[in-house]
């Protein structure tokens, strides 16, 4: 197949199977005397574990890991699992980070409805958010 078969089977445009290339994520494909690109049929595979593995939150380089791993023999399903839970760690601590600011934003818009914007100062940009307490960022862990 060509790199447009390719592209088109696997539903990315050409320039993403170059960039994989070029990133060691797929192997350098056979070339046609004419130099065109000539891909075999697993291609196809790859191209979509690469993709479910974006879908899954996993970097390309985490995924390159994994393609390391499988293609020197090794089963890299606890290397797999491992990364997964971690991403899931990320996710719970972000989802919590964003809660907190929804919440202040919510307490923003309510407190701006209680104020008056003639009442801000010269030294106010804006007082719905000059007015809200600046939260200190909490102490690095000591080493």
């Amino acid at each position: 197949m060509r790199i447009g078969e390719v592209a088109a089977a696997a539903g990315v445009d050409p320039q993403t199977i170059r960039f994989y290339e070029r990133r060691g994520l797929l192997p350098p494909p056979q070339r046609d005397p004419n130099g065109y690109r000539a891909y075999e049929d697993p291609i196809l595979p790859r191209l979509q574990f690469i993709r479910s593995g974006q879908g899954a939150g996993l970097t390309l380089v985490e995924i390159a890991t994994i393609l390391d791993m499988r293609g020197d023999g090794v089963m890299p399903c606890l290397h797999v699992r491992d990364l997964l839970s971690t991403k899931l760690r990320d996710v719970r601590a972000r989802r919590a980070e964003l809660a907190a600011l929804e919440a202040e934003l919510e307490a923003l818009i309510n407190r701006s409805d209680g104020l008056n914007p003639v009442d801000c100062t010269d030294t106010d940009v804006c007082h719905i958010i000059s007015q809200t307490p600046v939260t200190k960022a909490p102490n690095p862990p000591d080493e």
